[in-house]
């Protein structure tokens, strides 16, 4: 398979942003930090990964910098997506301020996706934020902007405003799907991006949905998982350090689900939704 088959991308459009392409498959570094963390991303971009998904929450940024620095492959090639906290939103000031930051602790001078990670409702400035970071994208420092963990309520919130959210990061896995978000996300135009995208703690091995097309695919559950989420159109940004899983996970591009396969893994979902309350949690 040809590096550019595994980087297949999607195209980010919204407020400022139109046509930003987003490798479908992306490393998640949480909770790696220091060496393990640059050891890991430095490994996965010379498997073939093109898409970094880093935090200011994760403490890991400054090793994912390193890794860039570290890696053969050009910058320029690297998607990065970070993150910032809730002690920034408000006005354009304050955010430009956590968006420098991230660009200092990256060693970077752009980044390609900058997120909202999460509302944090009970301050009452997402919409505020989410404005300013749309700015930035025309003052050249962000590339595209985006939310993470928002509620269709709070998406309303932003349309009112008349802002579009080019992506929404959610919480995304066979068991817990959220149809209903993402199909606000869809009606809005929004992309949908899935942390977690095989689960925690579960074993995927136990869903018949899932192992009897790994079965007829030669391929393992977690690929058909990672499968179902590209066939679907959303970004997955499914973390390993290990090399053969980091290879294993991108390598969801040579096979396809049958229409039966994919209606099977929709209907694991368990209706419980996401793990953590975007009303009641937020950092």
């Amino acid at each position: 398979m040809t590096l550019a088959e595994r980087t297949q991308s999607l195209s980010l459009s919204g407020t400022h942003v139109d046509g930003v392409a987003i490798p479908q498959i992306g490393l998640g570094t949480w909770p790696m930090v220091g060496q393990e963390c640059t050891d890991a991303v430095v490994q996965a971009l010379s498997i073939g990964y093109r898409h970094v998904d880093t935090a200011e929450n994760y403490r890991n940024e400054d090793a994912v910098g390193e890794a860039l620095r570290r890696t053969e492959v050009p910058r320029d090639q690297i998607f990065l997506t970070t993150k910032f906290n809730r002690e920034h939103h408000g006005p354009l000031a304050a955010v430009r301020a956590a968006v420098e930051q991230r660009l200092s602790l990256l060693g970077v001078n752009e980044i390609d996706l900058m997120l909202i990670h999460w509302p944090n409702p009970d301050q009452g400035k997402y919409v505020e934020t989410a404005g300013a970071l749309a700015e930035l994208v025309q003052a050249g420092l962000i590339r595209a902007w985006g939310v993470s963990n928002f509620t269709a309520e709070h998406l309303a919130d932003l349309r009112k405003a008349g802002l579009q959210a080019p992506i929404n990061q959610i919480q995304v896995d066979p068991l817990a799907s959220q149809p209903r978000l993402r199909a606000v996300n869809a009606e809005a135009g929004t992309l949908t991006a899935a942390y977690s995208p095989v689960g925690r703690d579960v074993d995927l091995n136990e869903y018949e949905a899932l192992t009897a097309p790994a079965a007829r695919l030669g391929v393992t559950a977690h690929q058909v998982a990672l499968r179902w989420h590209v066939q679907s159109g959303r970004v997955a940004v499914p973390k390993s350090a290990n090399a053969g899983r980091q290879e294993a996970n991108l390598d969801v591009f040579g096979f396809e689900l049958t229409d039966e396969d994919m209606t099977g893994i929709d209907a694991l979902d368990t209706g419980a939704g996401p793990r953590l309350d975007p009303n009641d949690f937020g950092h």
